[in-house]
């Protein structure tokens, strides 16, 4: 595999990337490292696991990451009602006068009674590909479950003090995703690939608008790419990212719009942008020059 064979399997899946993500995915795949992905929202972060894990055939393990996640949410927690229902069963049953309080316990805290979350599931025993396992957002986390990330990422291995040290006989292929709404600590990129996710070019957003909004007016998607592309240079709060330009193209191809006008933006410019800020910024800006260079560079492209 190289990466250009990486690129055409992605693409086939619906995910149209560009050398350097080729590259990345590649490398994380024969290199068996993290991957780690920062940029903006709605770049296509995500989305690039959810096509790994459909290119390799590997099952997408997905932990959303939070501000107080931790390990019961992350890792494993135990199943207290089934404890309490063995506990009762063993007594009615008169099983438990045979065992020391020792052989309970032990048997309460196996694994039989272990609910298995993301992370552990992850280095579980598979049988087929390894799974894709994407710890989202990890920027939100707090710094203690950063650090205890350091010990799945370097050997692929959990221990739980109750049971033992799992192993992945298989590492996954993982991918963590940060907006980088705070800076993910130097110790846990060490352990990671990394790669900045640009918004796309032009032609390539194009392109994903019409894979990924089929039917779409040709002329429509390249007006709704530069439209976007021309928000994004207004400073906004929050640009626009490609998720969106897919939601604006398919908002517009339902109303069964065939070209840009000011009427048309000004009504659905809600798709694109989510902050009344940003709506403010571009009417000082003007919609009807936001309009202007979606078909001047609609034009020059077409």
């Amino acid at each position: 595999m190289t990466p250009s064979d990486v690129s055409t399997a992605l693409s086939q899946q619906g995910y149209l990337p560009d050398e350097g993500i080729a590259t990345s995915v590649f490398l994380a795949m024969t290199l068996q490292r993290p991957l780690l992905l920062e940029g903006e929202a709605g770049v296509g972060k995500t989305e690039l696991a959810k096509a790994l894990a459909a290119m390799t055939g590997g099952e997408l393990i997905r932990l959303q990451c939070y501000e107080g996640i931790d390990v019961s949410q992350a890792v494993y927690d135990w199943d207290y009602s089934r404890q309490l229902l063995h506990l009762r069963a063993t007594e009615a049953t008169g099983e438990s006068t045979s065992m020391t309080s020792t052989d309970l316990e032990a048997e309460l805290y196996g694994e039989r009674f272990m609910v298995k979350r993301a992370l552990l599931r992850a280095i579980a025993p598979t049988e087929g590909p390894p799974p894709v396992l994407l710890i989202d957002e990890v920027d939100r986390a707090d710094d203690e479950f950063e650090a205890y990330l350091l010990e799945v990422l370097s050997d692929f291995q959990i221990t739980i003090p109750e049971v033992g040290v799992f192993r992945a006989e298989k590492p996954p292929l993982v991918v963590l995703t940060s907006n980088r709404t705070r800076d993910v600590h130097d110790a846990l990129k060490r352990r990671c690939l990394y790669h900045w996710v640009e918004h796309p070019d032009f032609e390539r957003e194009v392109e994903i608008v019409k894979l990924r909004v089929p039917g779409v007016d040709d002329g429509l998607a390249r007006q709704v790419a530069a439209a976007v592309e021309a928000l994004r240079g207004l400073n906004l709060y929050k640009p626009p990212g490609v998720a969106e330009t897919i939601d604006w193209a398919a908002a517009l191809g339902r109303l069964g719009a065939t070209k840009l006008d000011d009427t048309l933006v000004a009504n659905t410019l809600g798709t694109v942008l989510k902050y009344r800020e940003d709506h403010q910024r571009v009417d000082q800006h003007g919609v009807a020059a936001v309009v202007k260079q979606a078909f001047e560079k609609g034009l020059l492209h077409g």
